[in-house]
């Protein structure tokens, strides 16, 4: 199957000489959630605006379900939605005209059921017939979804959707998000939540400074990347780690009242009992210990800062 999008050695350099996009190969599959994650500046929204042809390319091939954006444009460009970062519609116009406008660019026929439907699943039904200057800026935020799926794309960008919207909205967008992918729309996101990315995301892209650094399955990453720790509270405090415990990669925290094991889970052996035994025999007795694992932001973190 060909995938939703395709984009291969894609460069991108502004007149400033700035070097936006680097040599960036990327096929994201029909269906899936794509998460493209890196820090301001790092490539994101630019790789999303030339995917979408608001962005004239540098070099480089992008295509959307087999069209090329550059010589088939028209039809690449009505299968994508996107919801960009900045809250940018027409303030004066009501919600429904501003919507059903969206859709008309498009050349699509009006559908008030379908655009009642939008709006209902975004709490916007209510709202209707305000005047989109007078909305809060979340609901705005609602808006933008609601025009770029105004067309029935088969494929949904959404840069960062979430930023300044409360927890409330948040849950509902998210909501959303899932109920399209279960419809079969391909949902590519930049988000600096990163907990929503580990929660919704099946594959997740890692850029710096315009490369495109890593992709790679969530759950293999995190198995691949992540640790496991053992965290010892100690009775006594230690300035330092004992000899006899050298051969373990250990740490000591809080001014020497804790003690961190870290350690590969995969492995048959994880040498918890062997540590543990140690630190009986030296009499380096502990009043509480728990385990922890990697989170996707503490991989993302050390990513980035390599």
């Amino acid at each position: 199957m060909q995938p939703a999008i395709s984009v291969k050695n894609l460069s991108k350099t502004y007149v400033s000489g700035q070097q936006a996009l680097k040599n960036i190969n990327l096929d994201v599959s029909c269906g899936e959630i794509f998460a493209l994650l890196g820090p301001n500046g790092a490539g994101k929204t630019t790789l999303i605006n030339v995917v979408c042809g608001i962005v004239n390319p540098g070099q480089g091939v992008i295509s959307v379900a087999g069209h090329d954006v550059l010589s088939d444009y028209r039809v690449a460009r009505s299968m994508i939605g996107l919801v960009p970062q900045e809250l940018t519609t027409d303030a004066f116009e009501s919600v429904w005209n501003t919507v059903n406008f969206s859709r008309g660019l498009f050349g699509k026929p009006p559908a008030p059921d379908f655009i009642e439907q939008i709006l209902r699943d975004l709490s916007l039904w209510e709202k209707k017939d305000t005047r989109v200057m007078a909305l809060s800026g979340g609901m705005k935020r609602r808006l933008m979804i609601a025009k770029a799926l105004s067309h029935e794309p088969e494929i949904l960008f959404l840069d960062e959707p979430t930023a300044g919207v409360d927890v409330e909205l948040r849950r509902d967008m998210w909501a959303m998000v899932r109920r399209l992918c279960d419809r079969g729309v391909t949902i590519i996101l930049t988000t600096h939540y990163i907990e929503e990315a580990e929660a919704m995301a099946d594959r997740v892209g890692v850029m710096r400074q315009g490369e495109l650094i890593l992709v790679e399955d969530k759950t293999v990453l995190m198995r691949k990347l992540g640790k496991k720790q053992l965290r010892l509270h100690l009775l006594t405090p230690f300035h330092a780690i004992p000899e006899e415990l050298a051969g373990y990669q250990l740490e000591l925290l809080a001014d020497g009242s804790e003690l961190v094991y870290t350690f590969d889970a995969h492995k048959e052996q994880s040498g918890i009992a062997g540590l543990l035994r140690q630190m009986d025999e030296i009499n380096m007795e502990y009043k509480d210990l728990s385990t922890s694992k990697s989170t996707l932001e503490e991989i993302f973190v050390g990513l980035v800062k390599k």
